[in-house]
């Protein structure tokens, strides 16, 4: 491309930065790999044949896709091209935090193809582990996640979700022994241990064992379920966002138990750079 454009060895190796007999080694070189000249040699200079005119755009092309590559290649490594797969629970999900975090994290990276994935506490541990997810919003029980990298958010009051004709309705805050024989609606313990132990517990230390009426795999579902009138729920302050017509939220008067949600990525081999940025994001956000 250099003596096609300065029609001279001479020049065109003194633009290189290269000796003109190594430049013209290599055009030899090329012709024989080619078997055909693609330039003519005259007496002050050159000029492409017609081999030469057909193989210059192409070689042009070679060279803009070579630095593209190379291009590509620096963006994905510094993380700013490529993909990343994040999970979060479906309470996860109405936190401002999380939402907040992947818009965030979507204008820095834009380049950056982001999935989202909706799964319970024990898939998103189980998807992590198989490196299907690249990241997980999760409320995991203590040791489940051991073998991970974790940043805690802030944790959630639960609070008290109830049908809105119940009679403890309308009340700013509750004693969570007030509940005490209601029937309640709990997220499965086989889904996620942390929310379910917690609420058992809670109930424990204030005096009653609760009356378990129905279980319901997600947190939305648990507050619909409540508005139907089948029982009382707990569920994570943020879970309060859900207007959900004929339910109503009270806050469990004194120290209530709280709702931990944590952000997780594998442990083990290199962090990919996708991930290290997300954290950094992650990092100035809260």
């Amino acid at each position: 491309m250099a003596i096609a454009e300065e029609r001279h060895f001479t020049r065109a190796a003194k633009v290189l930065g290269i000796g003109q007999p190594p430049l013209s080694q290599q055009i030899k070189i090329l012709e024989d790999e080619l078997g055909v000249r693609l330039f003519h040699r005259l007496t002050r200079g050159v000029e492409l044949t017609e081999a030469g005119r057909a193989f210059m755009p192409l070689a042009q092309a070679s060279v803009t896709a070579a630095e593209q590559a190379a291009y590509a290649a620096q963006r994905a490594a510094r993380g700013e091209i490529g993909g990343l797969t994040i999970g979060f629970t479906s309470s996860a999900s109405f936190n401002p935090l999380v939402p907040g975090i992947i818009g965030r994290f979507r204008e820095n990276f834009p380049g950056l193809s982001i999935a989202l994935v909706e799964q319970t506490t024990a898939r998103l541990l189980n998807s992590l582990a198989d490196n299907t997810l690249d990241i997980a919003f999760l409320r995991p029980a203590l040791g489940e996640t051991d073998d991970l990298v974790t940043r805690r958010l802030p944790d959630e009051a639960l609070w008290i979700a109830l049908p809105a004709r119940h009679r403890l309705a309308g009340q700013g805050s509750l004693e969570l022994l007030e509940l005490a024989g209601e029937p309640f609606i709990l997220y499965p313990r086989a889904n996620g241990r942390l929310l379910y132990d917690s609420i058992i517990a809670a109930c424990r230390n204030a005096g009653f064992s609760p009356r378990i009426a129905q279980e319901a795999p997600q947190m939305a579902s648990t507050v619909n379920l409540v508005a139907a009138g089948v029982g009382v729920a707990l569920v994570p302050e943020s879970m309060c966002q859900l207007h959900a017509q004929g339910v109503t939220y009270a806050r469990i008067a004194g120290d209530g138990p709280m709702a931990q949600l944590v952000v997780a990525h594998r442990r083990e081999g290199p962090v990919p750079p996708a991930v290290r940025n997300f954290m950094s994001v992650l990092s100035s956000k809260t």
